[in-house]
């Protein structure tokens, strides 16, 4: 076993090196619950400051599988009126959903911190965002985002490893070079959303590697990353609600990655929920809104695609923090 999973291990740092991996940015199996994470102009759909952090593990057993961790924080601009006390809950039962607020223009920020380790390279990611909130309506709202960002991408010539090294110049040239470069990220997305449904178009690295500096002579071959979601809340009855949703992810000249999800929630307390990633996990889904403040959500990431003989899953848990 553990040759297969040198074998493999080689497989994976070979086509990361030559760009043909399609996780140059980090995957989330809880988007539905984040979506800031994917998408800027979703910044500021609650008027809070929403602080969240997370980890993720993926092929667990794998060695120097994909590990991505966060803390990121949105906050819309100005006073909000307070309509409750926010300090933390100390008796029991349901603590729902906070409101998405329309019908008013509004301003927000936010920011992320983002480190994404996979085979032999490692990112560092800083970013800032600014949204601006538009309603088409009472109960709809327009949102729009940017995000200007840092990238750190390095590259650990301990971890590498390749079938046949002497004759591989790919291989030759990195574990020969130090590697460090830094990169200027650019983003953007819209948001369409209400309480009900919502609509999202976003991209990443907009400038590619135009702006790059460090040491190294190989380039990363940064894509540019596109991602499309959406989904519409059900109510089914008057303890629950069903969300089927959609994450669709595109960087050329990968194939597309698709998600579909149903999320089912009782009385906007309790969740669980099940995905499916085109050819790459089925995913089961858990949370709860722990009080007014805090919040938590656990999910597995089951592999169907070939790293299943060789590792147990994924794990990815997120702890979202409400300052009101």
């Amino acid at each position: 076993m553990k040759s297969i999973k040198t074998i493999f291990l080689g497989v994976f740092t070979i086509i990361s090196i030559n760009g043909a991996f399609g996780q140059q940015m980090p995957q989330y199996s809880q988007y539905l619950r984040n979506q800031f994470m994917i998408n800027p102009g979703s910044a500021g759909i609650y008027n809070f400051t929403d602080i969240t952090l997370s980890g993720r593990m993926q092929w667990v057993g794998f060695e120097n599988a994909p590990i991505t961790s966060y803390a990121s924080f949105t906050k819309v601009i100005g006073k909000e009126k307070v309509i409750y006390n926010p300090s933390l809950r100390t008796g029991s039962g349901p603590v729902k959903n906070p409101d998405i607020k329309t019908g008013k223009f509004k301003q927000a920020i936010g920011g992320q911190l983002v480190t994404d380790q996979y085979g032999a390279f490692s990112k560092l990611n800083l970013s800032g965002t600014y949204a601006i909130h538009i309603p088409m309506s009472k109960s709809v709202n327009l949102s729009f985002g940017a995000k200007l960002g840092y990238n750190n991408n390095s590259f650990n010539r301990n971890k590498a490893v390749a079938l046949n090294q002497g004759t591989d110049q790919v291989y030759q040239e990195f574990t020969n070079t130090n590697l460090n470069r830094n990169l200027i990220n650019i983003g953007s997305g819209l948001y369409l959303y209400s309480n009900k449904f919502f609509l999202g178009l976003s991209a990443e690295n907009l400038t590619k590697d135009m702006i790059a500096f460090g040491s190294g002579v190989i380039n990363f071959d940064t894509k540019i990353h596109t991602n499309i979601t959406g989904g519409y809340k059900l109510k089914l009855n008057s303890n629950l609600t069903l969300t089927p949703s959609f994450l669709v992810q595109y960087m050329s000249p990968s194939p597309m990655s698709t998600a579909v999800s149903m999320q089912l929630e009782f009385k906007e307390w309790l969740w669980c929920g099940l995905s499916y990633r085109n050819k790459d996990a089925v995913i089961g889904m858990l949370g709860m809104n722990i009080s007014n403040r805090f919040k938590l959500g656990y999910s597995y990431d089951f592999s169907v695609s070939r790293f299943n003989s060789v590792a147990s899953g994924g794990h990815e848990l997120v702890l979202g923090i409400m300052l009101r």
